[in-house]
């Protein structure tokens, strides 16, 4: 007879003792650094996915709706708060919050035509996918809702072919406008009479002239700074000037952009290297500070090298070093290590000199966080870990005021106990560090 009274431990990757989370600390962790289907570097996507289905259930309703809310609010995730709202749906206990969860998180007229795709699709065999799920009320209501949100330029500018289009929403819920401007529009979007939205997107496919496309969107200011960013090499290719990708980087709105998004730049465009490193030193100008004294360790094992997704080629090491630059522009006193099999303390430079000396700072190895906490931690300063927690030794509990940043989605991890928990890469991080601890002085 198999033996039933035994204590089940959990581990990492790696092999360090982990603890076994409650089913609401496991979702977060795998939700918040979720983008959905990707593999990473120890698990595939659809192991990470599924194992998040396997948790909605399992957390109270409300917590549920939350987590979802900040996966797409804070945590900028478009596909993984979707997929906890189908579950949702599923639940009968859940699905009372669904049209007040749904509604919030769908923030672009697409992400309805993709909640509709992982509803009809997810977890059906071939042939139930040859006749689509009746979709529930909650989610006709959260949809109907969402719908109002958008004006002619933005159902215009997201209307893309797929198997799912957002005239399907509009026939599929029956939604009411919110007054009769908005009737006209969704009777010309219907009718295919809106006209299309003026963006590089559609000057491009309509076969303008590339250079003559960005110079015009340039000079009229249309071009935001996210699509500046994924398009210099574009406009390089293009022969654009110099002076005028340089001056539309000088110009752009820099106060939503994370550091790693500049990093990502710089990888395709390295002649922009000085006008990006000035702006993304612009854009952590007016946040919020750390006061006292900070250590920064940073994971730079093999395991932080795998790329997000398969259409990106960042890396949650350089996520790492995104986070990195911010606080080192935002503490009063820093210092920064990096650990894998050994600890290295890095040198004190800024922007991308600091991305350089963190990813060279040595050989891409193991995951010995415990060792490297025991080493560099000191009482009294201020502990700011980042890593994917797949650690090969056992992780002392912080003699300071010590947080665990997870930048993965794996079951298990190591920081536990009085360590500070915080799941994700985002600018909100280092905020809420200095939130937190504001609120508990």
């Amino acid at each position: 007879m198999v033996r039933l009274n035994k204590i089940v431990r959990a581990f990492t990757r790696e092999g360090a003792r982990a603890r076994r989370f409650t089913p609401e600390m496991e979702l977060k962790r795998a939700l918040m650094n979720c983008l959905l289907w990707e593999d990473q570097f120890y698990e595939d996507g659809v192991a990470i996915a599924d194992r998040i289905k396997a948790l909605v259930p399992k957390v109270a309703p409300a917590k549920v709706a939350e987590l979802a809310i900040e996966a797409r609010e804070v945590m900028k995730l478009r596909h993984a708060p979707l997929l906890v709202i189908r579950e949702m749906a599923r639940s009968e206990k859940h699905r009372g919050l669904v049209a007040d969860t749904l509604a919030r998180v769908i923030q672009r007229p697409d992400e309805m035509t993709e909640l509709l795709a992982i509803y009809w699709t997810d977890a059906l065999g071939p042939m139930q996918q040859r006749k689509r799920q009746p979709v529930s009320a909650q989610v006709k209501k959260g949809l109907a809702r969402a719908l109002t949100k958008f004006d002619a330029y933005q159902l215009a500018k997201w209307d893309r072919d797929g198997a799912v289009r957002i005239r399907d929403v509009l026939f599929l819920v029956h939604a009411k406008p919110k007054d009769a401007g908005q009737a006209k529009v969704w009777k010309q979007f219907v009718d295919g009479e809106l006209a299309s939205p003026d963006t590089w997107e559609v000057s491009l496919s309509a076969g303008k002239n590339k250079r003559e496309t960005f110079e015009r969107l340039i000079a009229e200011r249309k071009l935001g700074g996210l699509a500046l960013l994924r398009n210099l090499r574009l406009m390089q290719n293009a022969l654009v000037p110099r002076e005028t990708i340089a001056g539309a980087i000088e110009a752009m709105r820099t106060d939503r952009l994370l550091p790693y998004r500049f990093i990502t730049a710089a990888r395709y465009a390295p002649d922009f290297e000085p006008e990006l490193e000035a702006a993304m030193l612009k854009s952590v100008k007016d946040h919020v500070r750390l006061p006292g004294r900070t250590r920064l360790l940073i994971d730079v094992s093999g395991s932080m090298f795998a790329t997000l997704s398969a259409q990106s080629e960042m890396t949650r090491a350089e996520a790492a070093c995104g986070l990195a630059i911010l606080a080192r522009e935002i503490c009063d006193e820093v210092e920064i290590f990096t650990f894998s099999n050994e600890v290295v303390k890095v040198p004190p430079r800024r922007g991308f000199a600091l991305r350089d000396a963190i990813i060279n700072s040595q050989p891409h190895g193991g995951t010995y966080l415990g060792k490297a906490v025991t080493e560099i931690d000191r009482k009294g300063d201020r502990l700011i870990v980042f890593t994917d927690e797949q650690s090969h030794d056992q992780v002392p509990e912080p003699r300071a005021r010590g947080t665990m940043v997870n930048v993965a989605s794996y079951q298990h991890g190591v920081g536990h106990g009085a360590w500070t928990r915080v799941n994700g890469f985002s600018e909100a991080v280092v905020a809420w560090i200095a939130a937190s601890e504001t609120a508990s002085n």
